[in-house]
């Protein structure tokens, strides 16, 4: 409708032409006897900035029909699943999206890296928390051995001051700051609403983090076998049931509890393990992307990631 306005009123007709766009059930209607150019607008009463005729048209349909943005756009060309691969209502948190599967349709380009980023979830503020697909390579956890992500630890130093800045100005003006559950759990809990909590006990605000032992098990397809961190840490055959698992190893974000230095990684067969902080392992940066974020072309796939601006 946006692009037929913009014919009739850029053309000139000696008449009045007048176009009609419906916004909320009310017919506003933008007339013209001049081309548009040679047309001023007075905006002083319309709390609008355009000064001509056609910006004035342009903005009125932008503030009628706005366009989709973050996790919305998502939401609106992907379906919902109930099994196998794909994007799942979020059985712990309302209004929460998450992919699960061995190979779900969640790539996306971002710091122009093309499909090298993978889409964890669609939160329930619009945002959409991402997770680089491979490592950024080795590195310890904490080079002092401690397992408070806020202390801050060296890893989170790092990815917060020397990572990001490597990042280009486009990709660091789609990172939003937010909370990242950083709690401790244990390694036979039996229950993931359990873990979910314990995570969220204890939380650490910032642009770039990594995943939680939770988000792990939530991306599994195969929740009725590898549904729990009790049933994860037994159970390499998990890691066949989630985008996660590359066959390599990797820190998630979580502490054991009951220590001060050890935390869980994700083998590279696909179950959890713990060790001390300060080992070396893989680093897969998380980054949650703001809702105001264009989602602007593909579908997701490796070969035609989602697309962003």
């Amino acid at each position: 409708m946006k692009e037929k306005i913009k014919k009739i009123v850029l053309g000139y007709l000696p008449g009045f032409i007048i176009g009609i766009i419906i916004c909320g059930g009310v017919s506003v209607i933008a007339m013209t006897y001049f081309p548009s150019n040679q047309t001023t607008y007075d905006n002083s009463n319309s709390g609008m900035q355009a000064t001509d005729v056609q910006g004035a048209i342009d903005e009125l349909y932008n503030t009628c029909f706005p366009p989709k943005t973050g996790g919305d756009t998502i939401l609106d060309n992907t379906d919902i699943v109930t099994s196998g691969d794909g994007l799942y209502a979020d059985e712990y948190e309302e209004g929460k999206y998450t992919y699960k599967g061995a190979n779900p349709n969640n790539y996306v380009t971002f710091n122009n890296e093309t499909a090298g980023w993978r889409i964890i979830s669609v939160e329930v503020d619009g945002t959409i928390k991402i997770m680089k697909d491979t490592s950024i390579g080795n590195q310890a956890w904490d080079s002092s051995n401690s397992n408070n992500w806020a202390r801050p630890a060296s890893l989170n130093t790092y990815l917060n001051s020397t990572y990001y800045n490597s990042l280009t100005s486009i990709a660091q003006s789609q990172i939003v700051s937010k909370d990242f559950g950083i709690g401790d759990v244990t390694y036979d809990d039996t229950n993931l609403a359990n873990t979910i909590n314990n995570e969220n006990a204890t939380k650490w605000n910032g642009k770039i983090a990594l995943a939680t032992t939770s988000e792990y098990i939530r991306s599994n397809s195969n929740q009725s076998s590898c549904g729990t961190m009790n049933q994860i840490w037994n159970l390499t055959s998990c890691g066949n049931t989630t985008w996660m698992h590359n066959s390599t190893t990797w820190w998630t974000l979580s502490p054991t509890s009951g220590g001060s230095y050890t935390v869980f990684y994700v083998y590279s067969g696909g179950n959890f393990r713990t060790n001390n902080a300060s080992a070396s392992y893989g680093v897969r940066p998380v980054v949650y992307l703001s809702a105001e974020v264009q989602i602007t072309g593909g579908d997701g796939s490796q070969s035609n990631p989602f697309a962003l601006e």
